[in-house]
């Protein structure tokens, strides 16, 4: 049936209590009845403010230096992949703000990451952003000083000229390096905690199979420049509120106003988007043949008795499952469709979905403008080796998404660049001094200014 969204919430509820009316997407999944995982249907909310967020976190070069400085300097960040090193002497620059750290795996198959510049003048050893396959030692390209690749020094030229260097300390400036799902992670506060608590739930939720990412390769990766700050961009994909005006054409098929949103801890939180359900803002009833055909599928072949999520999930492990050589047969419906997407802190996202699976990340260039970089990440086909990782296709501020061969979604994201830019451009014409989020559907947005908080502010 339909519902009026339009009303205000019950007065008698608590802030932050209110929800959308008819069934939430637990309600959804459950109602699915095919054995989805626990962690999918496991629901943590706290109110933490309804007070405006303001403006200048987003424009002021101040607050940005400050972002460098304290929050960039002491988060776990992923790097890069474990498959873009898997050779001894491969190699991998990692760039965020001015900092620039370099991940090398050694010659016993360990990885490290140090400051990827020269003890001696500060020379870059490699270019922002730059891979490269066996080297046997890192050699500075301006003088020509080496280091082996587990950072001890290897030779000075000239070396009766510097007397007064121990070698033992001048090894290269050690980062923190360790690994989850496949992801290399840094990071540059030598005090941090350990990366498996800093992740919180995720490796616990990850736990299963079908939501190991280490088991699954890079088949797409991108990267594009977006218009505004780092902060403002990310936040828009951390909820489904837009949908309704952004992406109107999914409406038929999301259940985007009943979306779940979770915040675990200090540093994840995460939304579950249910596809295969229509929009409780549609204004009409819509029948399972209505959506099956919304969902690109023959309505007269929709099998009595069965609903358009669960036929259209079964076809989906199927064709997708002959495309990528691997049995997707014991995937639930829901992760077969939805949009399960979980936000690490400071900036990556992962979704352990089939359908949607991809990986991003949103790094700061300058206050005004940032990077997002774009994984699809499929399952590694049974019972043959890893193929080779995607190379990176850059885009440029004006390029479509639409033009990058393989990506399903471009015409989403440019929707949302679309967004990023108008939203940017009012930000700073805005007379009022912040944003004012809703108290559920936005908040993640909030949670991830108040761990944002804890850096800033310590």
């Amino acid at each position: 049936m339909p519902y009026d969204l339009t009303q205000p919430s019950d007065p008698s509820l608590a802030p932050g209590q209110a929800r959308c009316p008819g069934p939430s997407t637990r309600d959804i999944i459950l109602q699915d009845n095919d054995g989805a995982p626990a962690a999918l249907t496991a629901e943590s909310y706290k109110f933490l403010s309804d007070a405006d967020i303001p403006y200048a976190r987003y424009t002021s070069q101040a607050f940005f230096d400050q972002e460098v400085a304290q929050m960039w300097s002491r988060t776990w960040q992923w790097a890069c992949r474990e498959e873009h090193i898997p050779n001894p002497g491969d190699y991998s620059v990692y760039d965020i703000a001015h900092y620039s750290v370099l991940v090398v795996r050694g010659e016993t198959g360990a990885i490290k990451a140090f400051v990827n510049s020269c003890p001696h003048r500060g020379m870059q050893f490699f270019d922002s952003g730059t891979q490269g396959r066996g080297k046997q030692f890192l050699r500075c390209p301006f003088h020509g000083m080496s280091w082996n690749l587990d950072g001890s020094l290897r030779e000075i030229p000239c070396r009766w000229d510097f007397p007064h260097v121990d070698d033992e300390n001048f090894g290269l400036a050690e980062v923190n390096c360790e690994t989850w799902g496949g992801f290399v992670f840094i990071n540059l506060d030598r005090n941090a905690q350990p990366l498996h608590e800093y992740l919180g739930v995720l490796p616990e939720h990850f736990s299963d199979r079908k939501w190991d990412l280490q088991n699954r390769y890079v088949s797409l990766h991108m990267h594009k420049i977006l218009p505004g700050n780092w902060k403002m961009c990310m936040e828009g994909v951390l909820e489904a509120y837009h949908v309704l005006a952004t992406h109107p054409e999914g409406l038929r098929t999301a259940g985007d106003a009943n979306a779940d949103y979770d915040c675990f801890g200090d540093n994840v939180s995460r939304f579950v988007h249910t596809i295969g359900y229509p929009s409780p803002h549609l204004p009409k009833d819509t029948s399972e043949e209505d959506l099956f055909a919304a969902l690109g599928r023959d309505p007269q072949t929709l099998p009595v008795g069965t609903s358009a999520r669960q036929r259209h999930a079964e076809l989906l492990r199927q064709e997708m499952g002959q495309q990528m050589g691997t049995d997707l047969s014991g995937y639930s419906n829901s992760e077969m469709l939805d949009s399960i997407e979980y936000h690490l802190f400071p900036n990556a996202c992962f979704f352990p979905g089939i359908n949607i699976r991809l990986i991003y990340r949103f790094r700061p260039l300058t206050v005004d403008t940032c990077v997002h970089e774009i994984l699809l990440l499929d399952p590694v086909p049974e019972g043959k080796p890893r193929p080779k990782p995607a190379e990176v296709v850059k885009l440029g501020m004006d390029d479509s998404y639409t033009s990058v061969e393989g990506f399903p979604l471009g015409m989403v994201l440019d929707q949302d660049t679309d967004n990023f830019r108008r939203q940017w451009a009012g930000i700073k014409a805005s007379t009022k001094p912040g944003e004012t989020l809703g108290n559920y559907q936005e908040s993640r947005i909030r949670h991830f200014h108040h761990t944002l908080d804890k850096y800033v502010s310590a």
